[in-house]
């Protein structure tokens, strides 16, 4: 008899361990999806269009809330847990829930959900959301290029718009961040990499997705995979980068999968060195020496730099950061509240008398967050809630800490800075020396001599 399957996600890993494991597949039947996470996608279907032939009316997708109540309903026998950047506890309480109703909780690993490429592929993955995995990924294509080579990014996916649209989908412009229709989470992932010249992929069925990128139309040489969250790798990587974090040292051993991706590095990077404390540096060392003993170890620091710090010396300042760090990240400080710090603020405004709609209940999921906002946008409504918010803080001025600059999504009326940060290498081995030695396993001629 066929296993009756339900998959717990968030729009993103959900799908793909459906496509991956379960489409097509005779011996299981999938009757739902549920969502956490993510607003405003339950309540729809994963179209029948991307779920194969055996699900010609699509399969339902419902708020996780609902879960005890649809694995009774619908007679489930196993639920597949499938997002990430969860406590160990939350996990494991998840599971007991599960278990309680009868059902069987099961995480899949990587022998049914990855893919292999025809071209080398490097996957940039963490520990915890907001260590550092876009700028290591920025710098890593960085050195590829100049060493002559042609680069391709995946994306780890969000997709909260229409999933038939978003099978496939390339940019490699800015317009296309418009024409993709993208929310903030989004631009952020992909505006820097058009901003620097190479193509990035995202959407739903990453075994499409990793087909058209390795016959893109200007050339690939080398595929990065750009993770999201703590996620481990859609596709089997002939070189595993992990990004940690200080201010979290040891949550690389209770937040999953972030071990996941640390018994899988060949290199691991410390990031934030420079705004870190030594005790925590040597407890991440300790960390990876334990569980991968193995992977070469690069020490790296995230510098930032500010358009015009005299916005922020003696002001008080608002500062906005990136969403998902502070959400589900849990991270107290992005590097809004360090470029406050390193430029001398008076002092930082609390948002949270002055927020607006969906702002409001984020906090109230988020109660820790404390006196720095957020940047949600994962749609329209959500745009015009942080913009209103921004705009009704009593401040002097705005610390934009995110990916993007927030004024060209939304009309900030305060004056306002923008923060950038960069993966800095700090003595051997350098992230560019791992690459080298990569490139050579792989037989590219393209290093400099």
């Amino acid at each position: 008899m066929k296993k009756r399957v339900l998959i717990m996600g968030a729009a993103g890993r959900d799908f793909h361990n459906f496509n991956t494991l379960y489409r097509d597949n005779e011996n299981y039947e999938v009757v739902a999806f549920t969502e956490a996470q993510i607003p405003n996608i339950e309540d729809r279907k994963y179209p029948a269009s991307l779920a194969g032939k055996l699900y010609p009316d699509g399969i339902p997708i419902f708020d996780e809330i609902e879960l005890e109540k649809l694995i009774v309903e619908l007679k489930v026998d196993d639920v597949a847990f499938s997002y990430s950047d969860v406590s160990y506890d939350y996990l494991m309480h998840k599971s007991a829930l599960v278990n309680a109703t009868g059902a069987n909780f099961v995480l899949l690993g990587r022998n049914d959900t990855s893919i292999k490429s025809i071209k080398p592929l490097i996957s940039v993955c963490a520990t915890r959301t907001g260590c550092g995995k876009s700028q290591t990924a920025r710098q890593l294509i960085e050195i590829l290029i100049e060493k002559g080579l042609k680069v391709v990014a995946i994306r780890h996916p969000m997709p909260y718009g229409d999933l038939e649209e978003q099978r496939v989908q390339r940019y490699a412009k800015l317009e296309d961040l418009k024409k993709h229709k993208c929310t903030i989470e989004e631009m952020e992932e992909y505006e820097p990499h058009i901003v620097r010249g190479n193509v990035i992929y995202a959407g739903v069925d990453y075994e499409d997705i990793l087909r058209a990128a390795e016959n893109d139309p200007d050339g690939c040489d080398v595929i990065i995979w750009d993770g999201g969250n703590n996620d481990f790798p859609f596709y089997a990587a002939d070189l595993h980068i992990t990004v940690t974090d200080p201010h979290r040292a040891g949550h690389g051993m209770k937040y999953y999968p972030g071990e996941v991706n640390l018994r899988l590095s060949d290199a691991v990077i410390i990031n934030k060195m420079d705004s870190s404390d030594r005790e925590d540096i040597a407890k991440v060392r300790k960390v990876i020496a334990e569980i991968a003993p193995n992977a070469k170890v690069i020490d790296a620091a995230s510098p930032i730099r500010v358009a015009d710090p005299t916005l922020i010396r003696n002001k008080r300042v608002l500062v906005v950061e990136d969403g998902p760090t502070m959400t589900h990240g849990g991270m107290k400080m992005g590097a809004g509240m360090v470029a406050a710090q390193k430029f001398g603020a008076a002092e930082l405004v609390d948002p949270r008398p002055f927020l607006v709609g969906k702002l409001k209940d984020t906090f109230k999921t988020y109660p820790n967050i404390g006196i720095l906002l957020p940047a949600m946008g994962y749609g329209d409504e959500q745009l015009r809630d942080l913009e209103a918010t921004i705009n009704a803080c009593d401040c002097d001025a705005v610390i934009i800490g995110t990916p993007i600059d927030l004024n060209r999504v939304i009309d900030i009326k305060k004056p306002s800075t923008r923060v950038f940060y960069d993966l800095q290498s700090i003595g051997s081995p350098s992230l560019e020396e791992v690459v080298e030695e990569f490139l050579v396993k792989q037989n590219h001629l393209a290093i400099s001599n």
